[in-house]
Parts: C-alpha cells; structure tokens; sequence
C-alpha cells in the first residue's frame, strides 16, 4: 500500500492558528469521533500562520503615539417595552405592521455611543453601518414615547440630514451627551409624547 500525502491524525488532533494580534486558539478532537481503521501516531499538530513573522508585526519605536482612546457611553439596540407593548397589541390585525417593525427593530438594530462618534448598525448580519463625529451635529430632538420609558432621537447633521434614532433607552441622557460632546449648549428640544 503506497505512503499517502496526508498528515496522520492523533487520539486528540490539535489545529493551531495564530490570528492577527498573534493569540493562539487550539480545537481539539475527540479519538473517539476517528475512524477505527486510522492507525494513530503520538503527536501531530498543524500549524497556519495568518500573519508574517512576529517581528514584521512589531510596532516602530520612533511611531506616533496612538490617537485618543474609544470609550463607550452606551451601546446598545431598542428599549425592550417597545417590543413588548408592540407584541401586546400586535394581537389585534390591525397593530400588525408595527408589530413586525418593532421584532425587526429588537433584533436587527444597535446604537453605539462612544466618545469620538455615533454608531448605527443595522441589518440581518451588521451589514448596514452608519458612523458619524459628534462635530458634524448640529441639532438633537427626542421625542418620548410611552410614558417616556424609552424615545426616538433625532439627529440633525450641518449637512441637513436627519438621522432617526426608533426606541432607544435612556434617550434624554444620550441626547444630553450627543450636545455635549458636540460642543453644542445642552439645550434638548423636547416634543410632546406622539404614541408608542
């Protein structure tokens, strides 16, 4: 029987692979999930680098110093009694539509506050991302909803265009901190509760 190519296997199989910060993650593979006809040498272990050598990715001494760290304010999607009040009145034909934009709402949108930007990430895998620097505002809006649990932002860039942010938690807080960072006076104009 000819000698094959392929690497013999052992009682517990080790994939190795070095990621882009150079960590290593190891799987490992039960004997028992192998074949019983595979004879099993004593050790084997595949490596794959993804990047060059280490000492390629070292950082230069003589590098600029790196630029000013991201902190996160709040990060995350639609306040959850938006969903539930929703799916309460979504029993009824009529509040359909809305029900199903609120689950799509629950499950497909995130809002990232930091302190250099605003995030938006939307869509069934993230695909759909807006960011923008707090500079570019020019104006915020909140308008409550329910008993003012949870509101909808509205940004309003130097461009002209509005950005509308459905159902977020703590949003007289956000909006506060989105002027504040924008240098703006912290002066949130305020519409009256329009419904859920």
């Amino acid at each position: 029987m000819a000698a094959s190519s392929i690497p013999p296997l052992t009682a517990a199989t080790s994939v190795v692979r070095k990621s882009l910060f150079l960590s290593t993650t190891t799987f490992s593979f039960p004997a028992s999930s192998l074949s019983p006809s595979i004879k099993l040498p004593q050790k084997h272990t595949h490596r794959r680098l993804l990047l060059a050598s280490s000492s390629s990715a070292a950082v230069p001494s003589d590098s600029k110093p790196a630029a000013k760290k991201e902190t996160v304010y709040f990060d995350g999607g639609a306040h959850y009694g938006d969903l539930l009040a929703n799916l309460v009145l979504g029993l009824t034909i009529l509040w359909l539509p809305l029900t199903l934009a609120a689950v799509s709402r629950a499950f497909n949108l995130r809002y990232r506050f930091t302190n250099l930007r605003v995030t938006v990430i939307s869509g069934l895998t993230g695909e759909d991302r807006s960011d923008f620097s707090y500079k570019v505002i020019k104006d915020v809006q909140v308008v409550p909803r329910f008993i003012g649990e949870w509101g909808d932002i509205i940004i309003t860039l130097r461009d002209g265009t509005k950005v509308d942010l459905r159902s977020v938690p703590k949003f007289r807080e956000i909006a506060k901190y989105c002027l504040a960072m924008a240098d703006q006076p912290a002066v949130v104009k305020e519409s009256g509760a329009k419904g859920f």
